[in-house]
Order: structure tokens, then sequence, then C-alpha cells
């Protein structure tokens, strides 16, 4: 009884979390849409009239003209791929080898760090709702390189095994001392995520010696 107990108030625990990820899923999908779409559409609509201005100035305001051309042009690029990341339909179209790419090239174009996507084994069928959680992870991972490591480098590696994908994931920045974010939220965000698939995943670091995270995803062979 005890031990059915246990199960049932794992299982709760389970769905519980998978209700809170569907409702950050939505959260951020909604989030993309006000990305692409309000924000978008600004950021075009000035690109356009800078574009009608330059008609009506002489050469050499509108070359200055041109360079605030690109930076909003650029801004718009940018949002228009952040927002790709944050929509899991995207994610879930182009996969989740596709979708690290974007995010490692979208990096590498605002100049902060280099990427480097190390692909190994045969790809393999992953179900589309894990490939997110998967990515979620990873971008967790991310997120904390660019705030906080001061890396310049960042090195992602996809291991296709017959029995698992093993993710391993490796900045160069500052690293910190793991006694003192056993409780980080961004870490047990990770951790939880990953139980959820069956996966393990280890995270170590120490001051000066950059971050590592190996998580390792048990593939399901269908019959």
């Amino acid at each position: 009884m005890i031990l059915d107990k246990l199960k049932a108030e794992q299982r709760f625990e389970d769905e519980i979390f998978k209700s809170t990820i569907e409702i950050q899923e939505q959260a951020l999908k909604n989030v993309s849409w006000e990305l692409h779409d309000n924000i978008g559409q600004l950021l075009s609509t000035a690109v356009m009239q800078i574009n009608i201005m330059g008609t009506t100035i002489d050469e050499k305001t509108s070359e200055s003209l041109q360079d605030v051309r690109k930076l909003v042009g650029d801004s718009l690029q940018e949002i228009r791929s952040l927002s790709k990341t944050l929509n899991h339909e995207v994610i879930q179209n182009v996969g989740l080898e596709k979708s690290i790419q974007v995010e490692l090239k979208r990096f590498e174009k605002l100049n902060f760090l280099t990427p480097v996507l190390t692909v190994k084994g045969d790809e393999v069928y992953i179900d589309p709702k894990d490939e997110i959680i998967l990515y979620r992870i990873i971008q967790e991972f991310f997120s904390n390189t660019i705030k906080h490591a001061e890396a310049s480098r960042l090195e992602v590696t996809l291991d296709y095994t017959p029995e698992a994908l093993l993710i391993i994931i490796k900045d160069d920045g500052v690293g910190f001392d793991m006694q003192s974010v056993q409780s980080n939220s961004g870490l047990l965000n990770m951790r939880s995520r990953a139980s959820l698939l069956k996966a393990s995943l280890d995270y170590t670091s120490s001051p000066g010696k950059g971050v590592s995270l190996t998580l390792s995803y048990p593939i399901q062979h269908k019959d």
C-alpha cells in the first residue's frame, strides 16, 4: 500500500509538472506570435518609412540613413529568428537538431560567442513532445551561458547510439561553485524536465572551468 501510494504521488506530481510545461509552452507561443506579428510588423513599417525617406533627402544624409535601415532590418530578422525558438510548433516541424542549429547561428550572428555543433551516429525518431522538452533543457543551458558565463565558446554534441541520444554541452565561461547553486531554479527545472523523459542529467562546474551538461535520453524503439 505504501509503494502504491508513493507511485500515485509520483504520477500526480508528473501530471502537475506536465500541465505546467503545457501552460509555459502556450505562453511562449503567445509571446512568439506577439514578436512576429506585432513587433515584427512595426519594424517592417519602420524599414518602409526609412526607404521612403531615402528618396527625399540628399545623398550624404541618405548614406547615414542606410546605417539606420540596416540596424532596424537586423533587429527585424533577430525578432523573427527569436520568435521561432519560442514556438513549440515550429520546433516540432523542423526537429531538434535543426532547432539547435538555428539557435547557435543566432548566437554567432550576434557575436555572443563561437558555437560548435557536432553530430555523431544516425539520427533516430524522437517523439515530438519529447523533442520539445529536450530542446527546452538545452535552451535553459544556452540562456545561462549567455547571461552568466562570460564564455567565448559553446560546444554542443549530439551522439546517437542504439540505446540513447547523448547530448553534451560545454562552455568555457567563468563557471561556479556547485554547492552554492543546488537550489537554482534553472537547474531544478532542467532536472524536472529530464525526469519526465526518464532521462539522466549530469550538470557539473567549478570556478574558472566553465560548465558542462550531459543528458542521456533513452531511445524508444518502435516494434
